[in-house]
């Protein structure tokens, strides 16, 4: 049943900073859930704000007024999942620790938290015409991926990394180690016998870890 109101709230996306009580940020939450799963199910192109309220049980009035337009839902979306993995790259101290295998525990984590996100990528960042592709190189790219090479560099100053790598196609090797199991997850499950249970996804984190490890070391 849909939860309606007498008077719907204005068509126009909620200023930053205002107070959200728990209600509406439970609200706010679930239209990201199902946008980002209609996202990746169908492709942005394909989804309508129509269909993401009626998944969450709202009017379209409401899913514009926490995000206005749908290219900004979006972005929402992308943004909800990848600010916190930029941020802790940001943190690492790449001459001190293991910053590759740990950036892959976090983006497994990440995945495990949103697993539609790999698909949702694939489609509107990584395919040419995607719709979120120009902003995420402007916006994430940088802070991402573009981020592991330098911290390949350090590494292998340090000694730990071979300096027989290239640093920028071991940062696409460690993103696609970490992301191309989701993609064919489906595959995955029914070809390999993978699991992506708690005790899956658990075994796939230390076993990408162990592998950039061993296979990257001096």
């Amino acid at each position: 049943m849909q939860r309606t109101s007498a008077k719907e709230p204005p068509v126009a996306a909620r200023s930053v900073g205002r107070p959200v009580d728990a209600d509406s940020e439970r609200t706010r939450q679930e239209i990201l859930n199902a946008a980002e799963r209609l996202f990746a199910d169908q492709g942005f192109a394909a989804t309508s704000i129509r269909q993401i309220a009626d998944v969450v049980g709202v009017n379209t009035a409401m899913v514009h007024y926490y995000f206005g337009k749908k290219q900004q839902l979006l972005q929402a979306v992308l943004e909800r999942a990848l600010e916190p993995l930029a941020a802790s790259i940001a943190a690492f101290e790449p001459d001190t620790s293991a910053p590759l295998a740990d950036f892959a525990a976090m983006f497994i984590a990440l995945v495990s938290a949103h697993p539609n996100l790999p698909r949702l990528m694939t489609r509107e960042v990584l395919l040419p015409g995607g719709q979120m592709r120009e902003i995420f190189i402007e916006q994430f790219a940088p802070r991402l991926g573009g981020a592991l090479p330098g911290i390949v560099i350090a590494q292998q100053k340090a000694g730990k990394i071979s300096n027989d790598f290239d640093p920028a196609l071991v940062a696409i090797f460690t993103m696609s180690l970490c992301a191309f199991p989701f993609i064919a997850q489906d595959l995955a499950s029914a070809a390999l016998n993978l699991n992506y249970d708690q005790s899956g996804l658990e075994s796939l984190s230390s076993q990408v870890g162990l592998f950039i490890e061993r296979g990257l070391g001096t």
